[in-house]
């Protein structure tokens, strides 16, 4: 049986004319940058992060870059973070000139270790970033507590976390800004790149806004070198139909991790741990095995789907050279990124097709 790793035809098969309707509404308006859909979007994501605003932004990528400018860091600044993440985390805080200070993770949860946060702060340290990782949010009450002691930003990239709970508190909600994206693979996926900033704090609101139009206020009067960093309204209007779904959309993978949980027991597969003050959103569903490599050649073969997220730390990267790290540095990133393993966990998924990825991979690995 073949086993995508995701299927987003699926999905969309349920919501097509919903979608083809919203977007005709846009181009009969001709009102095709900005406008009530996005302003619609973002005052009902903030609501659902807990937040009074949101701001859309052309992608994830660009929220990260936003709150970077909007809050003037830059050359001779350092941020903490995470060596395993998605590029764009760690690239950003280089393209703003700063210097990323990586902090090794947890090894159950994958995210940043707070206990090893402290020690990276210096006197250029001027924000943190703490990634949400596959659905799960860090533990932020340690990393909240640091960035008070030596009054520091946090900025959460929860990419991949939009609605995820810490402590009964919502992703994005808890430091200075929460960074979303809407790439097509995410719980809330739109059809084309895109995301959305959220924060309670109305000053960075008010920034964060003018540097999404090049910090122009009013028109052609430019306050601040910003850039272009808007949310299209053919994608607001998509994620308004996907939205309303999203919930049940995660409950529904929440249940699929639960049976692969329930027929990994037992085996030399080990399932992702979920931490008790969290209630993860599951973007992705990541074992750790022995020998990761030829199972993911067995699963290829078979036709089943897998992805490898990360293969390589954001220390190990070439263009971070500069940054004067080495292998073993950040061990359990490293090893980590030798034995983890993504399986397909979309809410379409059959038992069937649960059954084939599982008796697959304990067959690999006998």
């Amino acid at each position: 049986m073949e086993v995508p790793l995701l299927d987003l035809k699926a999905q969309y098969a349920t919501i097509r004319e919903q979608v083809m309707a919203g977007i005709a509404e846009v181009l009969d308006s001709q009102v095709c940058i900005g406008g009530p859909k996005v302003l619609e979007l973002e005052q009902k994501v903030a609501a659902a992060s807990g937040c009074k605003f949101g701001i859309g932004v052309s992608s994830g990528t660009d929220a990260i870059l936003n709150c970077l400018m909007s809050l003037e860091i830059g050359p001779g600044d350092e941020v903490i973070t995470t060596p395993f993440t998605f590029f764009a985390t760690v690239g950003c805080i280089a393209r703003v000139g700063a210097t990323p200070v990586l902090v090794d993770i947890d090894p159950r949860t994958y995210n940043i270790d707070p206990n090893q946060i402290e020690i990276a702060v210096t006197r250029r340290t001027k924000a943190i970033i703490p990634v949400h990782l596959f659905g799960q949010m860090a533990d932020m009450d340690p990393i909240m507590a640091v960035a008070r002691r030596y009054k520091l930003a946090v900025l959460e990239d929860a990419a991949q976390s939009i609605t995820s709970t810490y402590k009964g508190r919502a992703a994005g909600s808890i430091g200075k800004a929460g960074c979303f994206s809407f790439f097509p693979s995410k719980n809330l996926g739109g059809i084309g790149d895109g995301g959305m900033i959220v924060t309670n704090d109305e000053a960075l609101y008010e920034r964060l806004m003018l540097m999404r139009n090049h910090g122009a206020e009013p028109k052609y009067y430019h306050k601040f070198v910003g850039a272009n960093f808007r949310l299209d309204p053919i994608q607001a209007v998509a994620l308004l139909v996907k939205l309303p779904h999203l919930d049940d959309w995660s409950e529904a993978r929440r249940r699929n991790a639960a049976y692969y949980n329930e027929r990994f027991a037992g085996t030399a597969v080990q399932t992702p741990f979920i931490s008790p003050d969290c209630q993860t959103i599951y973007n992705q569903y990541c074992i750790r095995v022995p020998r990761r490599d030829e199972l993911v050649a067995h699963l290829k073969a078979h036709k089943i789907g897998c992805e490898i997220y990360y293969p390589v730390p954001a220390h190990l990267q070439e263009c971070f050279a500069y940054l004067d790290c080495r292998e073993g540095d950040f061990p359990e990133a490293e090893k980590a990124a030798e034995e983890i393993l993504a399986l397909p966990i979309y809410p379409e998924l059959t038992r069937e097709m649960q059954d084939a990825v599982v008796e697959n991979i304990v067959t690999s690995l006998r």
